[in-house]
């Protein structure tokens, strides 16, 4: 369901700053950073402070593989804004190649162990969370993850099962590839804060 205010903004100061922030970067502001704006008791700081902490908090994984992570987990949950979101800021940090290859079959990928074992993990926990169990966490950890990367990845997949399900509930628009690119920009220096 698209809302008409995520679009304009609901007040003529929302959309002055969208406006505003749109002619500054040269393109039209993501619907995230819309939503944001718009409502910031549904998807303001706190959202943003959780984020953050997934995404750029201390942790043995990078920020692009985090961001990889959070491809992966919106791959798994049909939502195309935050695959072409997070895919785009994990170039910054990984080979572009790389990513693609993930993102196509991180079972195939020329990935580190750990990281393919996070992914499986993270894939049951998205996919069928019912069933995920202490057996899940051991096969991960005898493939060379620790107790803290894993719960670092579990993190990630977490608040990205809320900002996907939001997406795509909220009818995100798809920027185009470009226009991707140039918002990554920001998060790979800023974060989510």
């Amino acid at each position: 369901m698209r809302l008409i205010e995520i679009e304009t903004g609901d007040r003529m100061k929302t959309r002055m700053l969208f406006g505003f922030v749109s002619a500054v970067s040269g393109m039209r502001l993501p619907d995230a950073a819309r939503v944001a704006m718009y409502h910031p008791d549904f998807a303001g700081p706190a959202l943003n402070a959780w984020t953050h902490e997934a995404m750029r908090g201390d942790s043995a994984w990078s920020p692009a593989e985090r961001e990889l992570m959070a491809a992966m987990v919106a791959q798994w949950n049909s939502c195309p804004f935050c695959i072409g979101a997070h895919s785009a800021v994990a170039v910054h940090g990984m080979d572009p190649e790389l990513v693609r290859a993930t993102l196509e079959d991180y079972q195939t990928a020329r990935i580190p162990e750990p990281l393919r074992a996070a992914l499986v993990f993270l894939e049951k926990l998205t996919r069928d969370p019912d069933h995920v169990s202490a057996s899940d966490a051991r096969a991960a950890f005898e493939a060379g993850v620790t107790r803290e990367q894993l719960e670092d990845a579990a993190a990630v997949g977490a608040v990205f099962a809320v900002i996907t399900r939001y997406a795509n509930a909220l009818g995100f628009d798809i920027p185009s590839t470009a226009d991707f690119a140039k918002a990554s920009n920001r998060l790979w220096k800023r974060g989510y804060a």
